[in-house]
Order: structure tokens, then sequence, then C-alpha cells
């Protein structure tokens, strides 16, 4: 199967950890035909990030996002600060967490254990929509 790429375009979302593994998995409908194969998720944007964490219990995403503006605070004295005092924050989040995941495939469906899924973390109090490139290859 040749690699296989699409853009995901979100809606602007609200500061916080939201489940999006159906929108990326929805996005890829070949997925179901690979045996064995990686997709990786990539965040075109700095002041949001991806991550992989429990999608069950509901309390789990906030205490993430309660988690990261403790360690990076709006009240620190940023030189970055232009753009509101949302922005340095959200960079400093986004560099701790990442801009990319890399998920095993298997039997056509992604490798993602029982309680996990694909989030993206918004760091912006009022952000606009966020794109995700979606790359797979796989037989």
């Amino acid at each position: 199967m040749p690699w296989i790429q699409r853009l995901v375009e979100l809606p602007p979302l609200p500061r916080g950890f939201h489940l999006v593994t159906h929108e990326v998995l929805a996005a890829l409908p070949e997925i179901g035909q690979i045996g064995t194969g990686l997709m990786h998720v990539f965040i075109q944007h700095t002041s949001a990030s991806l991550s992989i964490n429990e999608n069950a219990d509901s309390d789990v995403p906030l205490d993430l996002e309660s988690s990261l503006s403790a360690i990076a605070p709006e009240n620190f004295p940023h030189r970055h600060t232009s753009e509101g005092p949302d922005d340095m924050p959200a960079h400093v989040k986004s560099s701790l967490l990442g801009c990319s995941l890399s998920i095993p495939i298997q039997n056509g469906k992604p490798c993602l254990g029982t309680w996990q899924g694909i989030f993206l973390c918004e760091h912006r109090n009022h952000a606009g929509s966020r794109r995700l490139v979606v790359t797979v290859f796989g037989e």
C-alpha cells in the first residue's frame, strides 16, 4: 500500500484536552486495510500539542490542564507577550508535550491501549482551528 497522507482540520476548541481519535481515524478509512503499519500525527501549530492519554475518565483531561497550567503559569514574567498572556505559556506547554505522535497499526487498527486516546491539547484561551497532518504507511 502506498503512503497515505491527509490533512485533518479541527474546529476552534476551548482551552483544555480534547479527544480527537475519532476525527483522526475518520480521515483515514484505508487504515482498515493495513495489517502492519505506522500512523504519524503531526500538529502544525506551536501553541497546541498532541498527547496519548486516558480516554475513560473525564477528570484526567481536567487534571492534565490544571497541572500544566501550574507548570507554565500565565503570570510568569515572559518576554514574549505581544500575543497575549496565554501565548508564551502555550508555547512552553507545547514544547513539553510535543507536536507529533507515532502509533503502530495492527490488523487495521491503531495499537492504542484499552484506555488510550489521541488528544489535541489546546493551550490558548481563544484559539482558532487547528490542522493535523496524518501520515500512514503499511502493508
